[in-house]
């Protein structure tokens, strides 16, 4: 009887680990086929941060918005890589937060 039930605990435990094996063999695999993708959003999610925060220092300092990306390039060190990304930066009003995106260049 006791044996019976330490059998049973046993292919429980040998089912969840072969499910557990599967779920990360699957994950595995997509992730291996699609790194860049998850590079170039991330890449894209860093940069368009990178803009907010610098746009809601200018807004703590001087307490208005910029009017433009460039302004925060030159004032506030904001670093934009150019060459790989497009960079949409629409101020509606200096009391407003900037909508902002950010673009892979292809």
């Amino acid at each position: 009887m006791y044996s019976d039930r330490v059998v049973k605990a046993g292919k429980k435990w040998i089912l969840r680990l072969l499910l557990i094996a599967v779920v990360a063999g699957v994950l595995l695999l997509f992730f291996a086929q699609h790194p860049e993708q998850l590079l170039e959003d991330s890449g894209t999610e860093a940069i368009r941060a990178a803009v907010q925060r610098s746009a809601l220092q200018c807004y703590a300092v001087e307490g208005v918005y910029p009017s433009s990306l460039e302004y925060l390039e030159e004032n506030y060190g904001l670093q934009v890589n150019h060459e790989d990304y497009y960079v949409t930066y629409d101020a509606f009003a200096s009391n407003m937060p900037p909508t902002v995106r950010v673009v892979l260049r292809r």
